[in-house]
């Protein structure tokens, strides 16, 4: 079954040539020009992966991106201008699973798609999914790739559930960054270990109560991240 892929960029030539690029890959493209076309679409269809570009009209990227994660945990790659660092890492805290710098590279942006929702298969093929696993309030459901802290359900991002999970299973483990990378993101992944500290912030800001003295994913300093059972 074809790939559903959304792209979001109100400059029109990028757009037509990353669908033109995409398609030719086998994947159905849907392009949306601003904010509020890309929430509408999104809302109304299930996309593998959306290409979302910063600066939209009427909606701006990173509150599509927001909004989005309110009930999707589609993946979602932001394209931020070149050098922007600050755009890059509210992307990430936003929600996004990866950035690109414009200008851009096609055969970049095809190799992040295909390494992400290779990742995305990978994990929703795994036979863990089956198993719900307890550590103290955490619960974590791998068949609904669900988790909750008490009663409450906690919204994960794929990516953050893919770095919850593994840590989970392979409890006081240490991991560094760049393993990290490699395992969630995979090996092909031309990203930046950066996008790793994001997504462990976010996630401890989510499922621990204190999240600068946490409970569950620990810091071993000058060497990686571990959870602690």
């Amino acid at each position: 079954m074809a790939k559903k892929v959304l792209v979001v960029d109100d400059e029109k030539l990028i757009v037509k040539g990353i669908r033109f690029s995409l398609e030719q890959e086998g994947m159905e493209v849907d392009c949306a020009y601003d904010g509020e076309e890309a929430l509408n679409m999104a809302r109304e269809k299930e996309y593998d992966m959306v290409l979302l570009d910063l600066m939209l009209p009427k909606v701006n990227g990173l509150e599509v991106c927001q909004q989005i994660r309110e009930f999707s945990d589609m993946p979602i790659i932001m394209l931020t201008a070149k050098g922007e660092d600050m755009d890059k890492i509210l992307g990430l805290e936003y929600g996004a699973d990866d950035y690109i710098t414009k200008p851009f590279n096609i055969l970049e942006v095809k190799a992040r798609i295909k390494a992400i929702m290779r990742r995305t298969v990978r994990s929703e093929s795994k036979e863990e999914k089956s198993k719900v696993v307890t550590v103290g309030d955490l619960r974590l459901d791998c068949d609904s790739r669900r988790v909750f802290i008490g009663e409450r359900e906690i919204n994960l991002t794929a990516k953050e559930f893919d770095v919850l999970e593994l840590l989970v299973f392979n409890p006081n483990k240490v991991y560094s960054r760049e393993n990290l990378l490699n395992i969630v993101w995979g090996y092909e992944y031309p990203g930046d270990v950066r996008t790793v500290d994001v997504h462990i912030r976010r996630l401890r800001e989510k499922i621990e109560s204190n999240p600068s003295e946490p409970r569950y994913v620990h810091t071993k300093w000058g060497v990686g991240y571990y959870f602690q059972a």
